[in-house]
């Protein structure tokens, strides 16, 4: 009876992971045909957070039987790598449910909270328009912080950029009425998806409609950095140095007069323009600077959850002793009276003396070391696995060259984007087989208690 129940369950599970199966190779294939449109290529570019943690879910919920399926752990030896294989298996699982969780915690309230949010985030856009973006143009057009810029270049690039921010404001104000229906579907995303999709998607959007902010600030790094090179070089002139691009060094070389006469006429002017295009880089370098932080800190949550080993966590609330992170000796003294009754506890210095000179009572004295253990803190259990990942994404050399990039205006921050704890290629085998794969792995389950008991 319990072996006929156990294959019903395999049977309803198989069913229900295939199904799953179907609609995503469906999805898969349509998304292969819009390619020839290239509408695939663009959401992509626009929604790339999105599509590669929807990718990496999709590829979790395919990958399961394979996981649960792996019947090397009876063979092995070895009790730590067996251990080890077996948090890495449930890692996976406990990654999906955690996120889910925390995706249904947040999408629920946002579904019911659709037109609230709505409003405030339409006045948080029209502040942000109006009192950063437009306010600053119109400062940085005068004398900001009584800097004396020139007027005719400080005008032209402030009409530029007002310009570029009141086209792209009404376009948003035409697209408006789509975002009660986009704050809906990001509620769904997080509750079908989980938490890390519905983030990765608030990630995507807020470059998208900050995308003036990153036009102006590419605009205005190519005429700053052109206008830094341009001054290096003529400066190099004055000095009879000209750079050897071929052996990447600075050869002396004899100008003529010609050459020295037009360098000072274009020097002049080029370094006193110089500070008014300074002045609009530096603003909107810092605005494109916070948006890109956002996002960076957005999509190090997204890692981090990722990365988080959920199974080793619970495993440690349930029984910490499974972790242990060293062995020590306790020394005790027991006395032992005349009736047999031994008495132990934490000898002092002084006893400790008494007891090796030797000296006698009523009662018998002796010395005794109890092997203890210590065990990992919860921040040691979750460190290593992020360990990894912040050293890789904010390393001191990424964080100078980048520094050193916006300094001279050839370098812009972007997103570095999520990591994931492991590649899954999509899988793509027959429904029948996946299904058998799927009844296979789920009925496997009922035969690991009766193997470990047998050995």
């Amino acid at each position: 009876m319990f072996s006929f129940t156990w294959q019903l369950f395999a049977v309803c599970v198989a069913s229900l992971s295939t199904a799953i199966y179907v609609v995503l190779q469906s999805s898969s294939i349509l998304f292969s045909c819009l390619s020839h449109i290239y509408i695939d290529v663009i959401l992509a570019k626009v929604f790339n957070s999105t599509v590669k943690n929807i990718q990496f879910r999709c590829c979790q919920l395919l990958y399961w039987p394979i996981f649960l399926q792996d019947q090397s752990l009876r063979s092995w030896s070895s009790v730590e790598f067996a251990e080890k294989a077996a948090l890495h298996k449930h890692s996976m699982w406990s990654n999906v449910l955690v996120d889910v969780l925390l995706g249904i915690v947040f999408g629920i309230p946002l579904w019911f909270m659709a037109e609230p949010t709505w409003l405030w985030v339409t006045n948080f856009a029209h502040d942000f328009t109006n009192v950063w973006l437009r306010s600053g143009c119109v400062w940085l057009m005068g004398n900001p912080a009584g800097f004396k810029l020139n007027t005719e270049l400080a005008g032209v690039l402030g009409m530029i950029s007002l310009n570029a921010i009141q086209i792209w404001s009404t376009l948003w104000v035409f697209m408006g009425f789509l975002f009660p229906y986009f704050t809906k579907g990001l509620a769904l995303c997080g509750i079908i998806f989980g938490l890390t999709s519905a983030a990765a998607l608030i990630v995507d959007i807020i470059s998208l409609v900050t995308m003036h902010v990153l036009a102006l600030h590419l605009f205005l790094s190519l005429l700053y950095s052109t206008q830094i090179q341009a001054v290096s070089a003529l400066w190099r002139l004055f000095r009879g140095i000209k750079g050897n691009p071929l052996r990447h060094r600075l050869d002396s070389y004899d100008f003529t007069v010609e050459q020295h006469v037009v360098g000072s006429l274009l020097f002049t002017p080029i370094l006193l323009l110089l500070p008014t295009t300074s002045a609009f880089y530096i603003f909107f370098t810092i605005l494109h600077t916070s948006v890109s932080f956002m996002c960076i800190v957005v999509e190090a949550a997204i890692s981090f959850i990722h990365a988080t080993t959920y199974a080793q966590i619970f495993l440690w609330l349930k029984t910490r002793k499974r972790f242990p992170s060293g062995v020590w000796f306790e020394v005790a003294l027991c006395q032992i009276s005349d009736a047999g009754a031994v008495n132990c506890g934490n000898p002092s210095p002084g006893e400790l003396q008494k007891t090796d000179n030797g000296s006698s009572s009523s009662k018998s004295t002796i010395l005794v070391s109890f092997l203890q253990s210590n065990y990992l803190n919860l921040g040691e259990v979750a460190w290593p696995e992020n360990r990894y990942l912040l050293y890789s994404s904010f390393s001191k050399s990424s964080i100078s060259s980048s520094a050193y990039g916006l300094l001279i205006g050839k370098s812009t921050l972007y997103a570095p984007g999520p990591s994931f704890p492991m590649k899954l290629p999509w899988i793509v085998i027959p429904w029948k087989e996946y299904w058998r794969l799927c009844r296979d792995s789920v009925y496997a389950c009922r035969e690991y208690p009766y193997s470990n008991s047998r050995q």
